[in-house]
């Protein structure tokens, strides 16, 4: 008992980060020696499958007990994070659009591509849809992580509370809101479990083969998103921050994006990019708002896949597409991102709305929707890790702008005397 109570104190005083690297490493490793063992991919399975199950209780409660309690309000702040996640979808759809014009690339479709799913037949139906599920029924949005409606009710719940209940009513629901928060560290706690399930599950069924049929098309969509979160986004923090933002990047790529590339799901790392949030030192009223809303609207990689994809299929079409055009695509890619589920693949049942653009069929629009599922292991694997680390970085960015303004001082990563966790 003595030696696991050891092993256990062990685990848990290595760094996360350590132990989600050598999760990964085994994963990758089991995946190409014993790829048939498929228990394996449980882990990772059970892993995702909680943080989806506590993730959309965990928002509603940590809203509601925010507004509830807070002495502050929804402040300029929020207004800058808007405005920095809608600009940065822009950018980042306007960039591919230039990749795109630069590198002209075409798609060789396969002949076996199947898509079931039913893409919304143009942008008017995807904001309809997006303000429907605003006033969707409180508990179907629980159940099914609709993170606009539940940001609805909660905050609707959360003012009623303020001025309606007792203040035993108010610790009652922030006693709520701090026991489903230790549920999340103790799931996060044992990611690298899940890292290792996750890998090995991707490793053993798709291995390498897409690289080297889809190797020119991944490298255009990878290489946008690397460009936008690595020199777009910091741009557009430094501008807001007027000093280097790359330490503030590196640790959301490094404690957001890493979890979020192999969870494939906005959604699923809200948990974790709130834990982080709390790290940075950030308000709780506004990051209980403004992460999981970013998990909805700020999409800059569902932007860069919708108009590569569709770039590409125009190209394959012979279809002549202008700088006006192209331009007039990307304002239509950044607000259909903004509907963009954010579950895994949520982006791909886009692109027929932006193929419509151009004249494309359906049918083949429908094609390059298959070939996106092919190329899914990576190509939303990155998308989901810049999406993910994007709403951090733009929270915190909206955040230290506040500080600079009244006088408080920055984090030490930024050159402040504030200390912080990460």
């Amino acid at each position: 008992m003595d030696k696991l109570t050891g092993l256990v104190k062990k685990y848990n005083d290595t760094s996360l980060i350590l132990r989600i690297f050598i999760g990964l490493v085994i994963g990758a490793v089991l995946g190409v020696a014993v790829p048939k063992l498929t228990w394996i991919g449980l882990f990772g399975q059970v892993f995702v499958g909680c943080l989806k199950a506590i993730a959309p209780i965990l928002v509603f409660v940590l809203i509601a007990s925010a507004l509830c309690q807070g002495s502050s309000k929804l402040d300029k702040r929020f207004g800058l994070v808007l405005w920095l996640y809608m600009i940065s979808t822009f950018l980042a759809a306007l960039v591919s659009t230039f990749a795109s014009f630069i590198f002209k690339l075409k798609i060789t479709f396969p002949e076996d591509v199947e898509v079931t799913e039913t893409p919304p037949s143009g942008l008017g139906e995807v904001l309809q849809n997006l303000l429907l599920n605003v006033v969707k029924n409180p508990v179907e949005s629980l159940a099914t992580a609709n993170y606009i409606g539940i940001l609805f009710w909660a905050a609707f719940l959360g003012i009623a509370f303020k001025l309606l209940a007792s203040e035993h009513t108010c610790q009652m629901l922030k006693d709520l809101a701090d026991a489903v928060s230790q549920i999340v560290r103790w799931i996060i706690n044992l990611a690298p479990f899940g890292i290792m399930g996750l890998v090995f599950s991707s490793v053993s069924t798709s291995g390498l083969s897409i690289f080297t049929e889809y190797g020119k098309l991944i490298l255009l969509l990878v290489g946008c998103m690397f460009f936008v979160a690595l020199v777009i986004d910091p741009i557009l923090a430094a501008i807001t921050l007027k000093r280097n933002p790359y330490p503030l990047v590196w640790r959301c790529l490094k404690h957001s994006g890493i979890t979020a590339f192999f969870t494939r799901s906005s959604a699923a790392n809200i948990p974790i990019n709130m834990n982080l949030c709390k790290k940075l030192g950030l308000d709780p009223d506004m990051y209980s708002v403004s992460i999981p809303l970013g998990a909805t609207i700020n999409m800059d990689g569902a932007a860069v896949t919708i108009t590569v994809m569709t770039l590409a299929t125009a190209n394959t079409m012979g279809v002549n597409v202008d700088l006006p055009t192209a331009i007039i695509l990307s304002f239509i890619a950044a607000l259909g991102a903004c509907g963009a589920s954010g579950v895994a693949g949520g982006s791909l049942l886009l692109i027929p709305m932006a193929c419509a653009l151009f004249g494309i069929p359906n049918d083949v629009a429908m094609m390059t929707v298959g070939v996106g599922y092919i190329i899914g292991v990576v190509q939303d694997s990155v998308e989901t890790a810049l999406n993910s680390s994007g709403d951090v970085m733009f929270a915190a960015t909206a955040e230290y702008h506040t500080w600079q303004k009244e006088g408080k001082s920055l984090p030490k990563f930024l050159g402040g005397e504030t200390e912080t966790e990460v």
